[in-house]
């Protein structure tokens, strides 16, 4: 049985989770491009978030040292913009699976009250479709678990460089 076959096994269920995964990829490939791009301009980032309180340098350098952090978690934030859609598509991808295996099994008994016990390709319809959802929706579910928590990790590092940067540009000027 070929990818087509599966899909077409899997009914309306594995359709939509197909669309899931394509939406969910297109926005982990954007915001991995994003946060890439993001990252090799550390310096220039750090310079204009040091720009902005290059006015206020005579005062406490551990308070403007928090604001910094402040202000650099803001403009990360925004590099998370999309991310709770992947997380979502993780979470609601294995119910979907799920769905689609009870529907499956609903199909199957459905079948065997109509025609009865004598023909089991009726039978093996609906747990087909059963089986076949449930694989989809984990496979969905396992990518997009995945793909979410590394690119949580990667901003978290990219985070740190930045921190990095500034910091020492900071603490660099002071001597």
């Amino acid at each position: 049985m070929g990818l087509i076959e599966y899909i077409e096994a899997g009914g309306v269920i594995m359709k939509i989770l197909l669309v899931m995964n394509t939406i969910g990829i297109a926005l982990m490939v954007t915001k991995v491009i994003q946060i890439l791009i993001y990252n090799k301009k550390a310096e220039q980032h750090a310079d204009e978030i040091l720009s902005e309180f290059s006015s206020i340098a005579s005062k406490d350098k551990d308070t403007i040292i928090i604001l910094i952090k402040e202000l650099l978690q803001s403009r990360l934030k925004r590099l998370e913009k999309g991310l709770p859609t992947v997380k979502n598509i993780a979470t609601t991808a294995t119910l979907f699976g799920l769905l689609g295996t009870v529907v499956g099994v609903l199909m199957a008994f459905e079948g065997i009250a109509k025609v009865g016990m004598g023909n089991a390709q009726v039978f093996a319809n609906g747990i087909s479709m059963a089986l076949v959802t449930t694989v989809g929706g984990l496979i969905v579910a396992i990518i997009h678990t995945v793909g979410y928590n590394y690119i949580m990790a990667y901003l978290d590092s990219v985070e740190a460089n930045l921190e990095e940067v500034i910091l020492s540009k900071i603490l660099g000027s002071n001597q």
